[in-house]
């Protein structure tokens, strides 16, 4: 957790600075993401709201997104994460979105993609999309380096 409350210290300062805010709509990472920002001192002056993602009633009740709006998109790809972010951040009025969704292990999802993927991605003023293979089933190992990733990911595109 301390590298991630590193990264989140310098994304807090500079969305404090600039007085702007951040909703995040994560997955696999199960929390760590917003977990990370809300470690910071004054967090409540960036961070408006987050979710934990992690099922398609989730999917539905938190971030309103129907079975319909999912035809041809799968969980845990680049469309999907883009859907995420851009819908968190609708939700939440926020300046900036986060999303993450993956595959932690120590096995691989329904849809073909090995323990140790994850997408993430950024919506806002820039727009960013990653896709993380880590190689690793190590679930918790899988959790804190998608978590890292999706914040270097938002530090990066806040410039």
């Amino acid at each position: 957790m301390k590298e991630l409350a590193g990264i989140a210290e310098q994304i807090a300062a500079k969305l404090i600075a600039r007085k702007e805010t951040i909703a995040i709509a994560e997955s696999s990472t199960g929390g760590l993401i917003s977990a990370a920002l809300l470690s910071v001192p004054g967090a409540s002056a960036y961070f408006l709201g987050g979710a934990v993602v992690y099922t398609r009633d989730a999917r539905r009740l938190l971030m309103d997104i129907p079975d319909e709006a999912m035809k041809g998109i799968r969980s845990a790809s680049e469309p999907y994460a883009k859907l995420l972010a851009s819908q968190v951040r609708q939700r939440f009025s926020t300046d900036w979105g986060l999303s993450e969704t993956g595959a932690t292990g120590p096995t691989g999802n329904r849809y073909g993609d090995a323990a140790g993927h994850s997408c993430m991605a950024v919506a806002g003023p820039a727009q960013a999309v990653f896709t993380l293979e880590t190689g690793s089933a190590d679930r918790a190992a899988n959790m804190d380096a998608f978590a890292s990733t999706a914040l270097k990911l938002l530090l990066k595109n806040l410039g």
